[in-house]
């Protein structure tokens, strides 16, 4: 071998040696996410696989690989059932290396797997549960609670129904956590808004006759009834008091947690002038435009909700976190994200608290009518912000043990 192939030998060794070594620099950090959720019943609409395509767009819109972290997301449904969930996160952490787990409508269920998380030491970033017990008695140092919450839902929707008249209030709760705290966050938020809640009434789950339960409302004379469920209970609870008359009748209906998706199934014929608080709607800002035309490119035409937004924004700032650390350790990671500000194209800006809320605003909107629409998907009009500050409950009055340890 001649002297010039020696060297030229050499050279190409040393450029191989070298691509392979900033091959690994790109390859620093490996990371798995979970988006669990309900993938096929009543709450499939609200997160279901729209989330887990919201999570895997964040992935590609924070460009990930060019950042030296490997990203690896799947989902699963857990049927609204807590011990599907639990045994499903279980399996996650301990068999497929997952870790970091997203989304999990349904409270019960989201409680299990926050139990779970903090058993593994793992991260939990909650957009589609909704109890406040989450970053309350039930807090943990694993848990980041995103998009909304009951407390946040009654401060907004039922403070504002009672200032303006309907000072008077009967309850359809679904019969499981999240209905618990939604009834007990809004009556508190009725009364401190000087109203009065005359009854209640518990329904099950995933339930097709409202009947009953609506007639105990009606001879409650109360004049806001209002509906601590969600999903497809909502639409049918909504449906149905359109056909016994209510409203026409006097009274109004509060829908205390309703999603984008709800009033595009029910129509604005059938909700319009309902108001709500939501944390995200998609025709707000040119980035939630942006976003949210995207989202529909890839989810067969459908505007994103807010619990499918609140996907996307948490999957981006764990990945900050983990950009900036180089790192998925879980304690430097969680600290991270505490310690950096929200500073998010579809949730504004805002910050994460040592009981694991996010705070960012909140807005009151109303159902357009039918007249007032331009589009498919106009389909609200905002009558206020809620400040970040103002909009989820004070970090005192949670109960939550971490807080007593600052």
């Amino acid at each position: 071998m001649t002297k010039r192939k020696t060297l030229r030998t050499g050279l190409l060794t040393i450029l191989a040696a070298t691509a392979l070594t900033a091959g690994s620099a790109l390859a620093q950090v490996s990371v798995k996410l979970g988006v669990l959720n309900d993938m096929s019943g009543l709450y499939a609409d609200i997160s279901g696989p729209g989330s887990l395509v919201a999570a895997k767009m964040a992935v590609e819109d924070f460009k990930a690989e060019s950042k030296g972290i490997k990203v690896e997301v799947i989902g699963a449904d857990h049927q609204n059932k807590p011990d599907v969930g639990s045994s499903i996160a279980r399996q996650w952490y301990d068999q497929d290396g997952v870790d970091a787990i997203f989304d999990v409508t349904t409270s019960s269920v989201a409680l299990a797997v926050s139990d779970i998380t903090r058993e593994k030491n793992k991260i939990f970033m909650i957009s589609g549960g909704g109890t406040s017990d989450l970053t309350g008695v039930k807090c943990t140092p694993n848990n980041v609670h995103w998009t909304y919450d009951t407390w946040a839902l009654a401060n907004g929707t039922g403070s504002a129904v009672t200032k303006a008249g309907g000072d008077t209030w009967f309850f359809l709760t679904a019969d499981y956590a999240f209905g618990a705290a939604l009834e007990r966050d809004t009556s508190d938020a009725v009364k401190r808004a000087g109203g009065k809640v005359l009854g209640a009434v518990k329904h099950p789950l995933s339930n097709a006759d409202f009947s009953s339960f609506l007639l105990q409302a009606q001879g409650s004379k109360a004049k806001v009834i209002g509906l601590a469920n969600a999903g497809s209970d909502t639409i049918n609870a909504i449906k149905q008091a359109s056909e016994f008359g209510i409203v026409e009748g006097g009274q109004s209906l509060a829908g205390l947690l309703i999603f984008s998706s709800d009033v595009k199934s029910l129509g604005l014929k059938a909700a319009q002038g309902l108001k709500l608080t939501e944390a995200f709607y998609w025709d707000q800002t040119d980035a939630t435009r942006d976003f949210s035309k995207r989202f529909a490119a890839k989810f067969g035409g459908k505007m994103p909700t807010s619990a499918q937004a609140g996907v996307y924004s948490s999957v981006l700032h764990y990945l900050k976190a983990v950009e900036a650390l180089k790192s998925k350790d879980t304690e430097k990671v969680m600290a991270k994200m505490k310690a950096t500000p929200i500073d998010d194209p579809l949730f504004g800006q805002g910050r994460i608290r040592p009981d694991g809320r996010a705070i960012h605003p909140m807005y009151l909107f109303e159902v357009k009518k039918p007249a007032e629409s331009k589009s498919e998907w106009d389909i609200y009009k905002q009558l206020a912000v809620i400040p970040a500050e103002e909009a989820f409950r004070p970090i005192e009055d949670g109960g939550c043990p971490l807080v007593k340890k600052q």
